[in-house]
């Protein structure tokens, strides 16, 4: 079984080495599409024996990328972004990965896409994304911005982890002018309307964030982008000083699904900042309960399901005067997390208080 990767690369001379490295004893063949570089990113790239082609960009991720797979050659194609690496241990899964392929013959494999990292190193934020799939299905990269491809077929899950390490480049207001442009000419389906809602909250533009972001909650979107539309609407209003709106918008997330531990954590905070101190312990006690909804695609904090509740938790139950409870907290993240800030701040309150 032959394995191609498949990329598209622009002014990436100071990563792409980084991810090419970390994968070439894995593919078969690697194809680049590159879109404009001017710095040394093909002379890296030709140095790992790639084929290397040019690209005249169009502001259209999904064209690029289309192009790009068409000059892959495997049975199978596997893409990364320059900023992208493998762990040994996970290019160790995609050898064996190979393997199974070859004899199961699934169509698409989901696998884990770290996009942040604790203070270990260890990944702190995920989403499942569609990695591999094979060449003779004719998939196709579709959306401008945030582009996808529409899982079908014999579509399996394996724990090859892609790490997104970043690169520091600036993008600055790329993605939001794409978006921009594009909904000057014709209609944003609701997954486009979800992403370019969180673009315009990520560049303060939080009114017009708002109302896109309502229209996607209004239209029939995909029930795990309309429960983070729901955290990025919270956000906004709460950056324009609407705070029962904001909550109201958290809440609102339960219509749609399954709690979330992130969004819990979102209204425990603000419910603590207000003072109250036991409702707030509810919702982080019931985020200590969430299940973990990356396999479904969700953007995914693992964070919120243990240590961020539980630091919280420490400081409600020692100012609720319930020192037992708060000890009890503090003992499970003293146990995986020692070191953190919040576990140092901890234990001091808790020896002030007499408790440990």
């Amino acid at each position: 079984m032959k394995l191609s990767l498949s990329m598209i690369v622009r002014d990436e001379e100071a990563v792409l080495g980084r991810c090419l490295a970390s994968v070439k004893d894995c593919v078969d063949e690697i194809v680049i599409a590159d879109t404009g570089s001017r710095d040394g990113t093909m002379d890296v790239a030709r140095a790992y024996h790639a084929r290397v082609e040019r690209y005249i960009w169009r502001d259209d991720f999904a064209q690029a990328r289309n192009f790009s797979l068409s000059l892959a050659t495997g049975d199978y194609v596997l893409w990364l972004d320059a900023d992208d690496v493998l762990t040994p241990e996970n290019a160790a899964r995609l050898t064996a990965l190979k393997g199974e392929l070859s004899k199961t013959r699934a169509d698409m494999v989901m696998c884990p896409y770290a996009l942040a990292f604790d203070e270990a190193g260890v990944p702190a934020f995920t989403c499942y994304r569609e990695r591999i799939f094979r060449r003779d299905m004719h998939f196709l990269w579709q959306g401008r911005v945030h582009e996808c491809i529409a899982p079908r077929g014999n579509v399996v899950k394996r724990e090859l982890c892609v790490h997104h390490l970043g690169s520091g480049k600036q993008r600055g207001t790329r993605n939001l002018d794409i978006y921009e442009r594009w909904a000057k000419e014709e209609a944003l389906s609701p997954r486009d309307l979800f992403y370019y809602g969180r673009e315009l909250y990520y560049h303060g533009k939080f009114e017009r964030a708002e109302e896109q972001l309502l229209q996607m909650l209004a239209g029939d979107g995909w029930y795990v982008n309309k429960i983070e539309a729901c955290r990025v609407l919270a956000l906004c209003r709460l950056a324009r000083g609407k705070r029962q709106e904001a909550k109201d918008a958290l809440l609102s997330s339960l219509r749609y699904g399954e709690a979330r531990a992130a969004l819990l954590c979102d209204l425990a905070a603000l419910l603590a900042e207000e003072g109250k101190l036991r409702e707030a312990a509810f919702y982080y006690e019931s985020a200590l309960l969430c299940r973990d909804h990356s396999a479904e695609g969700d953007f995914e904090c693992p964070a919120c399901r243990e240590e961020v509740p539980l630091f919280a938790l420490v400081r409600i139950y020692c100012a609720l005067g319930e020192g037992e409870r708060a000890l009890l907290c503090h003992k499970k993240t003293e146990e995986r997390h020692p070191t953190h800030p919040s576990a140092v701040q901890n234990r001091a309150l808790l020896a002030r208080m007499g408790l440990i």
